[in-house]
């Protein structure tokens, strides 16, 4: 019996715009990409329990881009192997800050968020025009694990999500029922099936892997870190050089992965932890390479057992490549009955059980990570290779700078170069041990940018090396006027 639920691709696209528009009007843009990422794996999850994977499903997962984005490049072949393959698609990580922020300002707009997600997936189930019992059940079980997260974290009643099951119009057996997956038949590297885990990503528009040589030419072209970039290099000369004893079966020592970065903001720490994944995967010791990025907020949550299951999934989006904790010892910085203590042992936990497969990075200023790896003797055992990053010098700031007025087509008059470097030069001599380094460097372009505006907009008609150059007056500090 057809579904009141089909749509065209084209209709399609419009109802996911529509309802994707209206709640980044709520959360911001900023989280589109995971968005359109976490309803792409819900939509292979829930073509599991379709009756056959059609070019029907081909043209609407091609449909699932949010404004601004680019639209799927799926084919048949490889969204029938994603769709193989599919795993369950847990609450994102945004879902959960927007239920913690909903109850703190006392709104709805992740249950709101439950019902968008529920009303779409009707739509994906109907491409076939059928619903099937299967497909109504994937779609309860997706807004009741939403839905669990809202009420964990005391998000107010609103409205109830639609009932998939209203809405079933057969009971045909799912695809995967029909086919099911033989061992005897696992797919060979390289091959369309074997492709299909990454598929999701060639939809969304990834590019290539760099390859060892463009990802070390991207370390060596930081400005300053010189002995950052020794360490990282000798790491990985030394896992591509265990790799070979072990091809030849030569014994090889015991060696953790995990690091810790020490120094003050803006040293470059996130960056080298992403380059450092990139040459890790690059070499074949992680599969991705990815990088999570998460402190404290990322991992706690603010009630008894909710913090485990905040960071486990934190923990599964970083599977295959790094996660990099900023500030790691706030977790630690509560006291024994702070649910900071929960997300640390659930995270050793998880670098034990995925001792192959997750790189753990924690990151922040030299003495307070001192304190927090010895407050644990599982993190003392885990965590034995320090990276230190220190403060740029004057020079390599103004170097930083220069690259900034590059990028951005300024320039600086010899005066202003003058006192630019003096500035810097005096700005690291003085530097007090919380020191900004590229932040403050950002900072201070920024702030240029503003007041050469304002010089450049007072004047009767500007030419292009007016419009482009700065002058002494544009770094006047606060001190200075």
């Amino acid at each position: 019996m057809p579904t009141s639920w089909h749509r065209t691709p084209e209709e399609l696209h419009n109802i996911y715009v529509s309802n994707t528009e209206a709640f980044y009007r709520v959360a911001g843009r900023s989280t589109a990409s995971e968005l359109d990422g976490f309803m792409l794996k819900c939509a292979l999850g829930l073509w599991k329990r379709a009756g056959a994977v059609t070019q029907e499903h081909v043209e609407a997962a091609n449909q699932l881009y949010s404004r601004g984005r680019r639209a799927g490049e799926w084919l048949l072949w490889d969204l029938t192997s994603a769709v193989c393959s599919a795993g369950d698609a847990l609450p994102p990580m945004f879902f959960w800050s927007l239920a913690e922020r909903d109850r703190r300002e006392g709104r709805d707009s992740s249950r709101v968020f439950v019902r968008m997600v529920t009303n779409i997936l009707l739509h994906l189930a109907a491409v076939d025009d059928d619903v099937s019992m299967a497909e109504a059940e994937y779609i309860t079980d997706v807004s009741d694990r939403l839905s669990a997260v809202c009420d964990s974290t005391w998000v107010k009643p609103s409205k109830n999500a639609l009932n998939a099951s209203d809405f079933v119009t057969s009971g045909e057996p799912s695809f995967i029922d029909k086919h099911p997956p033989s061992a005897s038949a696992a797919p060979e590297a390289g091959s369309a099936a074997a492709s299909g885990a990454g598929a999701a990503d060639s939809a969304a528009g990834a590019e290539p892997r760099p390859s060892l040589e463009e990802l070390t030419a991207e370390l060596d072209a930081l400005i300053g870190l010189e002995e950052v970039k020794r360490d990282v290099k000798s790491m990985v000369n030394l896992i591509k050089v265990r790799r070979l004893r072990e091809e030849n079966g030569l014994p090889v020592a015991p060696m953790s992965l995990h690091l810790v970065f020490t120094g003050n903001p803006g040293t470059g720490k996130t960056t080298v932890a992403r380059l450092l994944g990139g040459l890790y995967a690059a070499i074949g010791v992680l599969e991705k390479g990815q990088l999570v990025e998460v402190d404290r907020s990322g991992l706690v949550a603010g009630y008894v057992g909710q913090t485990a299951l905040k960071t486990q999934e934190v923990i599964k989006s970083a599977l295959g490549g790094v996660l990099f904790i900023d500030e790691a010892y706030s977790l630690a910085a509560g006291g024994e009955n702070d649910f900071g203590r929960e997300a640390i042992d659930t995270l050793l936990k998880a670098m034990e059980d995925h001792r192959d497969e997750l790189v753990v990075i924690v990151a922040g200023y030299d003495a307070p990570m001192e304190k927090f790896l010895s407050s644990n003797p599982g993190l003392e055992s885990r965590f034995n290779k320090y990276i230190h990053f220190p403060d740029y010098t004057g020079e390599e700031l103004m170097q930083m700078f220069l690259l900034q007025c590059k990028k951005n087509g300024y320039a600086l008059s010899g005066e202003a170069d003058a006192k630019a470097r003096a500035m810097f030069d005096e700005l690291y001599q003085r530097r007090s041990g919380n020191f900004g380094n590229g932040r403050t460097v950002r900072n201070l372009f920024e702030d240029a940018v503003v007041r050469q505006s304002n010089r450049v907009a007072a004047m009767e008609a500007p030419g292009r090396e007016e419009l482009m150059t700065f002058l002494p007056q544009d770094l006047d500090t606060e001190d200075e006027r």
